[in-house]
């Protein structure tokens, strides 16, 4: 049995933020964490964002 579920518009805005900020964080202290400035951990940082939220909000193939 598949677990099918209505996604409402307020519930997929609160898991893109959540997982936005937790993409954020690990791209940014990431950077941080391998010597970059400051600057480039900002930059890394809307790429870790991106990359979460792109990564949490793809389809399923097998749905």
């Amino acid at each position: 049995m598949s677990a099918h579920y209505q996604s409402c518009a307020f519930c997929r805005f609160m898991r893109g933020l959540a997982f936005s900020a937790i993409g954020g964080a690990i791209g940014g202290y990431g950077a941080l964490y391998l010597g970059m400035t400051r600057d480039n951990a900002i930059i890394a940082a809307f790429f870790g964002a991106l990359a979460m939220v792109a990564w949490v909000s793809r389809k399923r193939g097998d749905e």
